[in-house]
C-alpha cells in the first residue's frame, strides 16, 4: 500500500489546483480578433473575463456594435468597460438591415476617438458588422488602399445581402473604386 501513496497525494493536490482550461478559457482573446493597426482591434463578442482586461492592455474604448438584446450579449459590458475608467458606446446595427445612418454614427464616433488617438476595439458578435465599418471607415476617412483593408473583412467572410448593398453605396457615394464581389 505504501507505493500509493504518492500517487493519492499527487492526485489530491491536483484537484486542489485552479484547472488551468478554466482559467485560459475565461481570459482566451475574442473570436476572429484582427489588429487593424496599433490603436485598433476588432472582433467577435469577448468574455467579460476578457473586457475586464482592456485597460492593461491598452484599450481606451470599446464600440459594441450589435443590439444589446442579441444572444450572446453582456448586459453588464457596458458597466466592464466604464468601471476601468474606459468609454462605451453602442451602435445597435441590426444584423439583416444595416444602415447608412448606422454607418455615420459609427463614423462620427470613430473619427473623435481616433483624432484623440484613443485605443479601440470595435466589436460585435463575429466580426462581421465591425470588419465592414472598419473597412469603410479606413478607406472613406483615412484613405487606406482598399485591397489592403479588404483583407481583414475577408479572413472573416463575404460580405452578401445588405452588407454588400451598403459597402457598395457607401464606396460609390465616395467615388471610390473597389469592388471586390
Amino acid at each position: 500500500m505504501p507505493e500509493r501513496r504518492p500517487l493519492l497525494i499527487a492526485s489530491l493536490l491536483a484537484a486542489c489546483l485552479p484547472h488551468p482550461s478554466r482559467a485560459d478559457a475565461a481570459l482566451k482573446p475574442p473570436p476572429n480578433l484582427i489588429r487593424l493597426d496599433d490603436r485598433w482591434l476588432t472582433a467577435g463578442q469577448p468574455s467579460a473575463q476578457w473586457l475586464g482586461t482592456l485597460k492593461q492592455q491598452g484599450i481606451d474604448a470599446v464600440l459594441y456594435l450589435a443590439p444589446p438584446t442579441v444572444g450572446d450579449a453582456l448586459a453588464t459590458e457596458p458597466d466592464i468597460v466604464r468601471d476601468q475608467g474606459l468609454m462605451f458606446v453602442n451602435v445597435p446595427v441590426v444584423w439583416d438591415r444595416p444602415s447608412v445612418a448606422d454607418y455615420r454614427i459609427f463614423e462620427r464616433q470613430i473619427r473623435s476617438w481616433r483624432t484623440q488617438r484613443l485605443s479601440v476595439l470595435v466589436h460585435c458578435q463575429v466580426n462581421m458588422r465591425a470588419s465592414v465599418f472598419s473597412f469603410l471607415y479606413l478607406v472613406i476617412n483615412e484613405g487606406a488602399v482598399p485591397e489592403d483593408a479588404w483583407s481583414a473583412v475577408i479572413r472573416l467572410w463575404t460580405p452578401y445581402g445588405p452588407w454588400k448593398r451598403l459597402v457598395q453605396e457607401l464606396l460609390a457615394e465616395q467615388e471610390i473604386v473597389f469592388n471586390p464581389f
